[in-house]
C-alpha cells in the first residue's frame, strides 16, 4: 500500500521564542493590580457625581496613590497606574486629563491641571530594536499651571510657579517662575505672582 502525504517523522524542534519586544514588561501581580483598577475605575470612579471628590480620591489611595487635602480629581480624569501618583494638597485636575502614570508622576500643591492636559510618564527606547519600555518619573512644582491640552513627557519636571499654555508640549525641563509656550514648550516671559496668603 502507497502512503500518501507527508511520510517525515513529526517535526520535534522547538517553538519559536517570543520577540524580546513582545514580552510584557510587568509582573503577573502588577498585571492584575492593573485590571482590578481599570473595574474599579469604570464601575466606581466614572460613575461619581461631579463634586464627590473625596470618594475619587479615596478610590485612588486605596490602590496606593499619595493623595493629599482638596485635591479634586474630575471624574473623568484618566489614571493608568494610581500606585506611581503622588498629588498633594489643593491640586485641582480637570476634566479628560491622561495621568499616564506608567513610572511615577508627581504633582506639588496649589497646582492647576487643566482639561485634557497629558501628563505622560512613559516611552520606549527607540535606539534599541526591542523597544524597551521607559518609565520616566514626572514631576510638576507647586503652584504650577498645565493648561489645556498641554503635553509633559516622561522625565520633564516643570518648576515652581511655571505656567505651561495652552496645547504647548515639554519635551525637556522648565525653570521655576516662567510662562512657557509653543512645540516644543520656551520660556517667553517670567510669571508675575501674588500667593493667596498675600492676597487677603
Amino acid at each position: 500500500m502507497t502512503r500518501i502525504g507527508n511520510t517525515s517523522p513529526a517535526d520535534s524542534s522547538p517553538a519559536p521564542a517570543v520577540p524580546a519586544r513582545n514580552v510584557s514588561p510587568w509582573t503577573r501581580r502588577e498585571k492584575i493590580a492593573r485590571l482590578a483598577w481599570s473595574i474599579v475605575y469604570h464601575l466606581l470612579f466614572r460613575c461619581t457625581f461631579h463634586n464627590w471628590y473625596g470618594i475619587r480620591a479615596a478610590l485612588v489611595r486605596a490602590f496606593g496613590g499619595r493623595v493629599g487635602r482638596n485635591v479634586r480629581l474630575r471624574r473623568t480624569v484618566r489614571i493608568e497606574i494610581p500606585w506611581n501618583l503622588e498629588i498633594d494638597d489643593d491640586v485641582s485636575v480637570g476634566d479628560e486629563v491622561i495621568l499616564y502614570s506608567l513610572g511615577p508622576i508627581r504633582i506639588g500643591p496649589r497646582t492647576f491641571i487643566s482639561q485634557y492636559a497629558h501628563l505622560c510618564a512613559g516611552t520606549h527606547d527607540h535606539t534599541r530594536g526591542d523597544y524597551p519600555l521607559l518609565r520616566l518619573p514626572i514631576a510638576i512644582g507647586q503652584d504650577c499651571w498645565i493648561a489645556a491640552d498641554a503635553f509633559v513627557g516622561p522625565g520633564v519636571t516643570i518648576g515652581d510657579r511655571t505656567v505651561l499654555g495652552a496645547r504647548a508640549s515639554a519635551f525637556n525641563d522648565l525653570p521655576a517662575d516662567v510662562i512657557a509656550v509653543g512645540n516644543p514648550a520656551r520660556p517667553i516671559k517670567p510669571r508675575p505672582f501674588t500667593p493667596v496668603d498675600r492676597l487677603r
